[in-house]
């Protein structure tokens, strides 16, 4: 027996050393790859030497004596932090992730090169005006320099990822970074679903005023009535199923609802307590680790900038320089139309045109697959754009047999200008000068909101499509690709960008709130996403005569929701207060406690509260109720609560009261029968989840902010390490937005949030702030990948100044980049 225990003893021990070995081993390997950011580096490709000052929260400060230099040194640090990040971004743009990942990417490598989004941006590098190809050039040369230095000194190939996916490094190119830029406007575009959740919606509820309900106009103007789908395509069924998703990987498409918003607003010097012009950005994006915003601080001629810069990109996206300050918001253009395209019937290569029958352009191309076979993809193209299959998108419920499915979209062109526009744009010393040089911009559309030291802006940038008045579903529907009247007819002038130049009221903003009312076909869109938050914002803006950096802040950090406040009179109008006193632990004295809570709570979705969790439970089990029997399986399409479709509901508006009956049932149902039903329902799923103490429930143990690694956070054991999880307040219809999943069995994550926060003063610049969701490192191992994500989560920034002894003071590190 002794000795039987002792060789056990043995075993253990040799068992426990190897697994020490191994993690050592594992953590040299991946600590070789955190950069040095205190040394000395001699370089090929400058043509002085440049200072790369990092502050205590690993901002590059990065002074050099000309702006290719300053450039290089972006391309420098951006592969010091991000290297793992821009080859995800580029290979993602190029279609070439399977020879990575193998056919887990296989699909989202086919929808790329169909889009053809890398060969447009190689051929964009020569629309770019002198200044941005020596900026290209000079990025490039600084982001090689990099990859040398690893190669030469056995970096640890970069960074942790590539040990565990071969991906050979090659040198980075111009056409890398404007890949980049359009790899983004294709996650910000939304409207390509859009229509087609409206053609199946309008498939099954041939009423149109029962479409209108669920997928409602935002208020204002009425919008001229369109066709029933089922008329502009007589052979399609009423409803066809959806394809099962499949487990696309990296796939670049935000699911509906997730593709882009944001919180941008400005006051004059009229409506700021210093006399200074006020401006407060933030940008909402899908939550990642590690965040796509990169804080950097560039020192141009033109002087300095500093703001949020995309790893892959040489240029500060967001932020101020010394006489301008400008924030993004997404403008919700309606750039994409879908066009279903007729094959004829004796020759499928031949598509209809308005002058008859057009072979497609066709292209092979060859996909190369790890641990598997390649395969080749025939890239087929329309004049109205690529050809998309029925398997994306769903198409397949909207094409009616012997037609395919096209996509006209304005990234989809070969002189896209918007690196030069956004080169400019922090050069440009005024908020004129700004709207001058923003006229470049091609995709993705955006609201640019400006200030300079005197004057306010809101300026809508990007490529407008010029329809046809005549147009069969005004943009709103795939319609019929061979009619004249569908197609575009080119782009619309800059000037009807739809602008707003130091409005009377001394205050400009959005929250992706619907900014312009113009008829078709100067419309700009009909699907805005958002018509709540902007109620909020109007009533804090208009609460003080003056604003203060502080009040911007107040209001960016905001968690009050007015749609709790104006839904839940509405749909607990006839069962507050109602009833006998129920005993302790039956459902019904949990409900009424549930309903004395909500009650008494002002609509704050605070994390630490009761309250939210109970409100967004009983709404969204409120709308499945209401629209699981009129739209069956396609009610999964409609995974978030919208706010107007049950506004419109319980105040019966063109008679949206029917929603409320149940189908299937005898019984003539009301809406309150509804209500109480779907609380029961949400106190079912909470007890089962949460417990049933509805006192003791906290919104932030279901409202937690997922800042998950996009290749490793699935990954058993480093998942732990990789990704980063906090309770957070806000909701979806909050200035703190906190976008919710809408997916079991965790449907109130936080998936899509402010990635970036700035708040910018002139009248003391040095004053602004900023802050980002993660941190500036992408190395898990780093003490600087969630650093900034702590403060985050808190609401809490850092200093934005371009005073370098300031950044000097207290710097984490200082490069200098020796000219060989």
């Amino acid at each position: 027996m002794g000795f039987l225990f002792r060789w056990l003893l043995r075993l253990v021990s040799v068992a426990i050393t190897l697994t020490v070995l191994g993690v050592l081993v594992v953590y040299y390997l991946g600590s070789r790859s955190l950069p040095d950011y205190d040394k000395t580096l001699t370089v090929a490709g400058l043509s002085a030497d440049v200072e790369i000052v990092r502050d205590n929260s690993d901002v590059p400060h990065i002074m050099a004596k000309t702006d290719p230099d300053a450039y290089f040194g972006l391309g420098y640090v951006h592969a010091q932090d991000r290297l793992w990040q821009m080859t995800l971004l580029r290979r993602t743009a190029q279609g070439r992730l399977s020879e990575m990942f193998g056919t887990r990417t296989v699909e989202t490598d086919k929808l790329l090169r169909r889009l053809d989004l890398y060969p447009l941006a190689v051929q964009s590098v020569a629309a770019q005006d002198e200044q941005t190809r020596a900026a290209l050039e000079a990025y490039s040369a600084g982001v090689n320099a990099r990859i040398a230095e690893i190669n030469r000194d056995s970096l640890g190939r970069g960074a942790p990822e590539f040990f565990l996916f071969e991906a050979p490094l090659s040198p980075w190119q111009p056409a890398d970074s404007i890949a980049i830029v359009k790899l983004m406007a294709l996650q910000l575009s939304g409207q390509l679903r859009d229509e087609v959740l409206r053609a199946r919606t309008s498939l099954l509820l041939p009423d149109a005023n029962r479409v209108a309900d669920i997928l409602p106009d935002m208020p204002g103007q009425g919008i001229a009535a369109l066709p029933d789908y089922a008329a502009l395509f007589p052979a399609l069924p009423r409803y066809a199923a959806a394809q099962t998703p499949g487990n696309d990987m990296l796939m670049p498409v935000a699911p509906r609802g997730l593709a882009g918003a944001s919180n941008a607003w400005a006051a004059a010097p009229s409506r700021s307590a210093s006399g200074g012009t006020l401006l407060a950005n933030d940008p909402h994006l899908n939550f990642t680790a590690p965040s796509i915003w990169y804080l950097a601080r560039l020192q141009l001629g033109t002087g300095g900038v500093i703001g949020g810069t995309i790893p892959g990109v040489p240029a500060i996206m967001l932020g101020r320089s010394e006489k301008l300050g400008w924030g993004i918001t997404s403008s919700y253009l309606d750039d994409q139309d879908l066009y279903i395209e007729e094959l004829n019937p004796d020759d499928p290569e031949l598509y209809r045109t308005p002058d008859g029958w057009k072979p497609f352009r066709t292209r092979k191309s060859i996909i190369a697959i790890k641990d598997a076979a390649p395969i080749t993809v025939t890239l087929r193209w329309t004049d109205n754009g690529p050809v998309l299959p029925g398997s994306d998108f769903d198409l397949n419920t909207v094409t009616p047999p012997g037609h395919v499915a096209s996509l006209a979209w304005t990234a989809l062109s070969s002189q896209d200008t918007s690196m030069s526009a956004a080169i400019g744009l922090m050069q440009a010393p005024s908020v004129q000068d700004a709207i001058t040089v923003s006229e470049g911009f091609v995709a993705p559309s955006q609201n640019l909101t400006l200030i300079d030291k005197k004057t306010i802006a809101m300026q809508l940038v990007g490529a407008m499509p010029r329809r046809d008045a005549r147009h069969q579903s005004l943009g709103r529907l795939p319609s019929p690709g061979w009619r004249a009247e569908n197609r575009w007819q080119g782009m619309l002038p800059f000037s009807e960008n739809p602008q707003f130049i130091a409005p009377e009221g001394g205050i400009v903003g959005n929250t992706n709130n619907k900014i312009i009312d113009r008829p078709f076909p100067l419309h700009v869109s009909f699907d805005w996403g958002d018509s709540q938050r902007i109620m909020r914002w109007q009533g804090l803006m208009q609460g003080r005569q003056v604003h203060t950096r502080d009040s911007f802040i107040e209001a960016q950090l905001d968690t009050v929701s007015i749609t709790a406040r104006t839904l839940l009179p509405l749909i607990g109008a006839d069962l507050w207060f109602t009833g006998e006193a129920a005993p302790e632990g039956t459902p019904e004295r949990q409900r009424q406690r549930a309903l004395e809570l909500l009650a008494d709570w002002n609509g704050e979705m605070n994390e630490h509260m009761p309250e939210p969790l109970i409100y967004a439970a009983w709404v969204r089990a409120l709308q499945e109720r209401l629209i699981r029997d009129e739209l069956g399986p396609l009610a999964e399409e409609f995974d978030h609560v919208e706010p107007l479709f049950i506004e419109r509901v319980f105040r019966n508006v063109d008679g949206a009261a029917v929603w409320c009956d149940i189908l299937r049932s005898a019984p003539v149902e009301t809406c309150t029968q509804i209500a109480q039903m779907a609380l029961d329902d949400a106190l079912v799923w909470i007890s089962e989840n949460y417990g049933s103490n509805l006192d003791s429930l906290r919104w932030g143990e279901a409202h937690q902010a997922t800042h998950d690694h996009t290749v490793l956070g699935d990954m058993p054991l480093l998942r732990y390490f990789v990704n980063i999880r906090q309770s957070t307040s806000g909701g979806d219809n909050t200035l703190q937005r906190g976008m919710t999943s809408g997916q079991d069995p965790a449907p109130f994550q936080n998936v899509h949030g402010a990635t970036y926060r700035g708040v910018y003063d002139f009248a003391d610049p040095d004053s602004s702030v900023f802050v980002t969701s993660t941190g500036q490192s992408g190395h898990f191992l780093s003490r600087h990948y969630d650093d900034l994500g702590q403060l985050w989560r808190r609401g809490e920034y850092i200093p934005m100044s371009l005073d370098i002894d300031l950044a000097r003071a207290a710097a984490v590190g200082v490069t200098h980049l020796v000219h060989e």
